[in-house]
């Protein structure tokens, strides 16, 4: 890469950075969001080349104001974190161009110059821990997106105040999380005395055997696992959830969650080692069982759910199980199941938030109760959730079911029992899949509206970039060559050892 394509590994984080602090002085509808989904598209943009020049030249190793690692801060762009960033700023993106009327509606109006700064925060945080090689300027931009998430949250309070309750919660949650996060990185700072991943990596061997190393393990597990929502640190995501405006809770479905799920993936099999995690200190013998505990009873609580949003929060929660699972396997098909899965349900679930969006737009909320009929006062919307929940539970032609696949296979690349059990394990939370989206469907299509209720769709600004996910992830169930492809070549390159 020669340039200002030489720059790139930069500019995908500085861009949003950068123009964070104009949206703040910005005010009106329009101007700062056209802003800042420009921003994102251009984001977007760098990120498909970043892939493309990752996956012909190999990993791009970029330093940090000319210092070089580990003295310096390093920007290492490889398959799995060109991969992260393409999800992102790909979501981020196709959500802004939704949120033009979405976000006026339930935001203040003199807020949405900091709605969108804090927007462009959030998404700068999450592109940077995808792309940094510093373990502490993870916790720098993982500081950057939890902050920014609070205050995207709250601001969904116009129309219920518990968006406060939530984002005060998640604030509480998260700051342990994120404090168990920086013990650990402080841990092997202590015992290797370098901050730089590839540096940690090759030193780590030195040093598997002492008590501070292994509690360092123990403590980014635990405060990964937090950020992630794995059961049973989810708490703090339902209300999350529940309660953001509507463009906030389809960019943190799509993003926040696999961003965890993203870090890791890359402690356990870029720093630690596989074989040191999965052989000498068991780790699968705590995510396997959390992992399908996570899957089989988040998916049970979904189906009691009355307010849509809910339901597909904790059905995220059990998602994150199946993600937590391919990496508990300890195999390349595992891995690559569960990377394959971060880049579906991504696009599965902003799709599925994105049609409840629509919804909430016309009928002003999200409860089963006040939905009696929408199937026929809004066909258009309501089919698309259909679709979308055709993806989730797995149907073939849809990217739930590739990903369920692949698991599938992982699970019975074990040879034994427990493959067996794990592959019932799965069966029987798709089947409670079907549940929870058949309890949507006979509300909205075996139920009467109310007397005068209005049949009208969501205005065009919602449905175009709602059914651009709703296509593109039967798309992505069908032809696998960019979600599975660079899935298998991320997994590939972690199995094999290099940092």
């Amino acid at each position: 890469m020669t340039g200002l394509s030489s720059q790139f590994a930069a500019l995908v984080v500085v861009l949003p950075l950068m123009f964070a602090p104009i949206c703040a002085l910005l005010r009106g509808r329009t101007l700062p969001w056209a802003i800042t989904t420009i921003v994102s598209a251009l984001s977007f943009y760098v990120s498909i080349e970043l892939v493309i020049a990752v996956n012909t030249g190999g990993p791009i190793s970029y330093h940090m104001g000319g210092w070089a690692p580990p003295w310096g801060i390093e920007y290492l762009v490889d398959p799995l974190s060109s991969y992260m960033l393409l999800i992102i700023s790909g979501i981020s993106t196709g959500v802004l161009i939704y949120a033009r009327d979405s976000i006026a509606q339930e935001v203040a109006d003199k807020h949405l110059g900091l709605f969108f700064t804090a927007y462009l925060l959030g998404l700068t945080g999450m592109l940077g821990i995808c792309i940094t090689g510093d373990a502490f300027n993870i916790f720098v931009f993982l500081e950057v997106m939890s902050l920014a998430s609070y205050v995207l949250i709250a601001m969904g309070e116009k129309y219920d105040r518990r968006a406060l309750t939530a984002a005060f919660q998640y604030l509480i949650i998260g700051s342990v999380g994120a404090t168990f996060f920086l013990i650990g990185v402080g841990l092997l700072y202590m015992m290797t005395g370098t901050l730089n991943i590839a540096d940690i990596a090759s030193r780590f061997s030195e040093i598997e055997d002492t008590r501070p190393a292994r509690a360092a393990v123990a403590f980014l597990v635990i405060g990964i696992g937090i950020k992630l929502a794995l059961f049973p640190f989810h708490v703090w995501l339902p209300n999350a959830y529940s309660y953001a405006p509507t463009i906030v809770t389809a960019f943190f479905a799509g993003t926040a969650t696999k961003v965890s799920v993203y870090l890791l993936i890359r402690f356990i099999f870029t720093v630690f080692d596989p074989e040191f995690a999965f052989g000498i200190i068991q780790l699968k013998d705590i995510l396997m069982p959390l992992a399908v505990l996570g899957f089989l009873s988040m998916s049970a609580v979904a189906i009691f759910q009355t307010n849509i949003k809910r339901l597909l929060a904790y059905s995220s929660v059990a998602q994150l199980g199946y993600m937590a699972l391919g990496i508990a396997l300890a195999s390349e098909a595992g891995l690559t199941a569960a990377i394959v899965h971060m880049f579906n349900h991504a696009v599965v679930k902003t799709g599925l938030f994105l049609s409840v969006g629509g919804m909430f737009f016309m009928v002003g909320s999200v409860y089963l109760k006040d939905l009696a009929g929408i199937g026929k006062r809004m066909p258009i919307t309501t089919f698309g959730f259909v679709l979308g929940g055709l993806a989730l539970i797995g149907v073939p032609l849809t990217p739930g079911f590739i990903s369920k696949w692949y698991l599938v296979v992982a699970a019975l690349e074990t040879n034994s029992n427990l493959g067996y059990a794990l592959v019932v394990a799965i069966m029987m939370s798709s089947l409670m899949a079907v549940i929870y989206i058949w309890r949507v469907v006979e509300v909205a299509y075996f139920r009467s509206p109310p007397e005068g209720a209005e049949h009208k769709e969501a205005p065009l600004s919602l449905l175009v970039p709602c059914w651009m996910f709703i296509l593109g992830s039967f798309y992505f169930g069908i032809d696998t060559t960019v979600n599975v492809g660079l899935a298998e070549t991320a997994a590939a390159f972690l199995m094999g050892g290099a940092p």
